[in-house]
């Protein structure tokens, strides 16, 4: 069922680190002046695109009075007092160190751009200096379209030296559209959902990806052939 692989990359936001629920926080501080609420019903579907595609989807969404770049400049002046909250998730450091050590290539493919990415990251240096790649599909001008669109996976793939087959990557994502995303990319991809999500809206993904978890405590590396813990 599960095919070996020799290279994996992470999803950034919610998978890595906490930071999705810094972003429910962010967008309801946007939304609630203007009488709307932003739940998972929203959230879910924009996790993983591109800055400004979330932007218009939840404008379009709650029918808000702002254009995308009003949207984003408030977004933007709350992500160094937000972000700099951010930290690792359960079991990510011990798979993510455990994977450098046995020489294993680790990459990240987010949908954050750079300046969103150094507020979350700044204080955590030393871990993400374990990875190589990282691709920021909000400002990576390789990356045309973002998730669920394969292109970051693909782009991500492809600066890994030497590049592997797409089928010898695994993926880690929380998120639907990150999901379609490495399936697309014809990559295996192993789903763990923010632990709040209602089952029903992830349902579908979780029975489309490779394997789906509760948590990154409960990987076992081995179902892929990789080291043992």
């Amino acid at each position: 069922m599960f095919k070996k692989v020799t290279h994996v990359i992470f999803d950034m936001d919610g998978l890595l680190l906490n930071t999705e629920d810094l972003y429910t926080i962010a967008f309801q501080n946007i939304c609630k002046p203007y009488g709307k609420v932003f739940d998972w019903s929203i959230k879910i579907n924009i996790m993983g695109m591109k800055p400004d595609s979330a932007a218009h989807h939840t404008i379009e969404k709650l029918s808000l009075p702002v254009t995308v770049s009003q949207f984003a400049e408030m977004l933007s002046a709350q992500l160094p007092s937000i972000f700099s909250q951010s930290k690792l998730l359960p079991g990510v450091e011990k798979l993510v160190k455990h994977l450098k050590q046995h020489n294993i290539p680790v990459g990240i493919c987010t949908g954050s751009s750079e300046k969103a990415y150094m507020a979350k990251t700044s204080h955590l240096k030393d871990f993400f200096a374990m990875f190589n790649p990282i691709v920021l599909c909000g400002d990576d001008k390789e990356v045309i379209n973002g998730k669920p669109h394969p292109d970051g996976y693909e782009v991500t793939m492809k600066r890994f030296q030497p590049i592997p087959d797409a089928s010898e990557v695994l993926v880690f994502e929380d998120a639907p559209n990150g999901v379609e995303a490495a399936l697309a990319a014809n990559m295996q991809a192993v789903m763990i959902p923010h632990d709040k999500v209602p089952f029903e809206y992830v349902k579908k993904h979780a029975e489309k990806a490779t394997l789906y978890l509760k948590s990154m405590e409960d990987f076992n590396p081995e179902l892929f052939g990789l080291p043992a813990f």
